[in-house]
């Protein structure tokens, strides 16, 4: 995804019309950075289902974790998580 537009995907609409965007959670992401994300961006917390293509889970629908929020929001949460995640790797 090299295209900042195309960093999130519409899920919803806020009532005055304006699309919200999903941006999925990896599972494994630590719950110390959920939380850190909430407080910081205008976000909202929600599960979706999601089909997953990897491994022995090939085509198996799994609830997942999202942040929900205005597309400029999600693309800041995504790289904020990115390099949350880069951090707790070098850890």
């Amino acid at each position: 995804m090299n295209d900042p537009d195309e960093k999130a995907t519409p899920r919803a609409e806020t009532g005055q019309g304006e699309e919200l965007f999903d941006l999925l959670i990896p599972p494994g992401v630590p719950r110390k950075i959920i939380m850190d994300i909430i407080q910081k961006f205008d976000v909202e917390l929600v599960e979706r289902k999601q089909r997953l293509y990897f491994a022995n889970m090939d085509g198996d629908e799994r609830e997942l974790l999202a942040f929900r929020g205005k597309k400029k929001t999600v693309n800041e949460v995504q790289d904020y998580l990115y390099q949350e995640l880069q951090k707790f790797i070098g850890e």
